[in-house]
């Protein structure tokens, strides 16, 4: 596997809480979009990423998916315990995206807002839920996709990382063929550029850099309200 990222404030928000986590060696893909008070958003998606390496440093297990969601569970119980002692950080939290490639398949856990994404074929498909006010409703028919993306409501997480003792972790497992491409974003991306836009793209800009690259460019030719971070990982 090869893989790029790349991380950017954007050009509204004066601190990046965003951070994500490359480890070719392990296959470890991960992004993280933190949230809270002054930089405790920062130090939340820090200790994430940080305590989610950590726990995965062993390699692979006999149930790959299993020891994951173990791993995030460790997360969030690190983040959850510095919030609680330190009273600068109560109420910190932050979303986390993972993908662990494990020979050819994909293992995948997910809490909160940012999202992943399979690129095959010139397709791109979705491969999280947004754990969001707006995403309940456009699951429950309420909202459009398009709709969504201009919700006033649209940064309203009903699940996150670290607020709470434990947490609800989506997990999922999936097949890679020669070619694939998989996309880990935060929000600062999706809120500004639509999924075909990604889509072409990838497809345009094989070259991993390239892509990541136009990805975060045209966020903020688009205004750049929010942190951008941009992970892709291809694999071979």
């Amino acid at each position: 596997m090869r893989a790029e990222a790349l991380t950017h404030t954007g050009l509204i928000r004066p601190d990046n809480e965003d951070a994500f986590l490359v480890d070719v060696e392990k296959g470890v893909l991960a992004v993280a979009d933190g949230m809270g008070g002054h930089q405790a958003g920062e130090v939340a998606s820090f200790l994430a990423l940080k305590a989610l390496s950590e726990r995965l440093k062993e390699g692979v297990a006999n149930d790959p998916l299993a020891e994951l969601q173990a791993a995030v569970r460790f997360a969030n119980e690190i983040v959850y315990r510095s919030a609680c002692l330190r009273p600068e950080l109560s109420g910190m939290g932050t979303t986390l995206t993972v993908a662990w490639v494990v020979g050819s398949q994909a293992f995948l856990a997910h809490v909160g807002d940012s999202r992943a994404y399979l690129f095959r074929d010139g397709h791109l498909e979705a491969l999280t839920c947004d754990h969001s006010y707006v995403g309940e409703l456009v699951r429950s028919g309420g909202l459009s996709a398009e709709e969504a993306r201009f919700h006033p409501q649209r940064n309203i997480l009903t699940r996150a990382l670290g607020t709470e003792a434990d947490v609800i972790v989506d997990t999922r497992v999936v097949g890679l063929k020669t070619g694939d491409l998989l996309l880990l974003c935060t929000d600062g991306l999706l809120e500004v550029v639509k999924d075909e836009e990604i889509a072409e793209i990838l497809t345009l800009n094989r070259e991993l850099q390239k892509a990541v690259q136009s990805l975060v460019t045209l966020a903020l030719e688009r205004g750049g309200p929010d942190n951008i971070t941009v992970v892709l990982g291809a694999y071979e």
